[in-house]
């Protein structure tokens, strides 16, 4: 595929996005979120699986050397864990504002 080609899909799964999100309602927004949760928690789980592999492909778990897999890799893990996180975190202030008091 080309770069336009990219870019253009790209910009349309924004638009969709966005477009979808919006028409959500409030109440739908915690089970959403925690199926969102479950697809970063796999997403952190292929990002610390693919920091791990070498030029060979195969699995280094004490890999020293700081190739570029495992530098984007690692960074790949760190967001996957703030996206995580936070997600975790709305959900549960989601679900703290439906409780009765």
């Amino acid at each position: 595929m080309d770069l336009f080609t990219l870019i253009t899909i790209f910009v349309l799964a924004i638009f969709l996005g966005f477009e979808l999100i919006s028409k959500i309602p409030p109440t739908l927004h915690t089970p959403l979120m925690s199926g969102s949760n479950a697809i970063s928690g796999i997403t952190l789980v292929g990002a610390v699986i693919s920091s791990g592999i070498d030029d060979t492909g195969f699995i280094q778990v004490f890999n020293m050397d700081l190739g570029l897999s495992s530098i984007l890799g690692f960074l790949a893990v760190i967001f996957a864990t703030i996206n995580v996180v936070g997600g975790f975190l709305v959900t549960d202030r989601m679900d703290r504002m439906f409780k009765k008091k």
